[in-house]
């Protein structure tokens, strides 16, 4: 999840959520706050400021012993910002790296796909350049373990005017699949904070295609922006992953293997 140290998070306390994982009975919590380097459009942008990250981290592990807290990071379009994200890497040690896309590229500047209009004029096209975008970070030599919300776009889809249906763009979908299967990354099964299974990214079909690539692992983000979203969508997530033959670790923060 995310904390009051992202850009677009500003209710995500780190120590309310905390305190909401213990309610909850989690055993374990991961924090990997946005570190992206291009706002994509959305004039609120800040970059992460690491350090303040770290201390918050130390600070509710000290508050809360019996909560695991894992320390991470969302890189976002890393591949285009190798200078920056080595720094960002370079501040601390993480438990988490996740590496992922936000953007096309449209008259040579990165717009986020979540912008108003984006998506509703040729939508197709928009899809295929996002998932271009993400093959060439998964090709990228920047070091990151877990490729999140594969299919981002799906959760700003305009439904009332074309379906979407990930069979359309399964070409594009498998190339990226073959490389993070090959590269040996975990994919992140993302429930957008319980939105259903039209907004798991991905859903059952392509976690399918992630078996046939070779993929052996799974991680589970609820990409909760406060602390009342956390987890929300794990049991929905949780039957989807056991019916593609991944299944639980038996440590609380491990990925879900075949």
């Amino acid at each position: 999840m995310h904390t009051e140290l992202s850009w677009d998070a500003p209710r995500g306390g780190m120590e309310a959520s905390c305190r909401q994982a213990l309610c909850l009975g989690l055993p374990a919590i991961a924090f990997t706050d946005h570190a992206d380097f291009d706002g994509g459009g959305w004039p609120d942008h800040r970059p992460l400021d690491v350090a303040a990250y770290h201390r918050q981290i130390e600070r509710c592990r000290q508050l809360f012993p019996g909560l695991r807290i894992l320390s991470g990071i969302e890189l976002g379009h890393p591949h285009r910002f190798p200078a920056e994200t080595a720094a960002v890497l370079a501040a601390g040690p993480l438990d988490r790296v996740l590496g992922s896309a936000h953007c096309v590229e449209r008259q040579g500047r990165l717009a986020d796909i979540s912008l108003p209009g984006l998506l509703s004029a040729g939508s197709a096209e928009v899809f295929r350049d996002y998932l271009a975008e993400v093959l060439d970070l998964v090709r990228s030599p920047v070091p990151f373990s877990v490729l999140a919300h594969l299919d981002y776009p799906k959760r700003y889809w305009p439904r009332s005017q074309l379906a979407f249906r990930e069979q359309d763009y399964e070409e594009e979908y498998r190339a990226v699949l073959r490389e993070a299967a090959g590269r040996g990354l975990t994919l992140e099964l993302n429930t957008t904070r319980g939105g259903g299974m039209d907004r798991l990214c991905p859903g059952p079909t392509v976690l399918r295609w992630w078996v046939e690539a070779g993929g052996r692992s799974l991680s589970f983000g609820s990409d909760a922006h406060e602390p009342t979203m956390i987890a929300r969508g794990f049991e929905l997530a949780s039957q989807v992953a056991e019916a593609a033959g991944f299944h639980p670790s038996p440590d609380p923060t491990g990925f879900w293997l075949r």
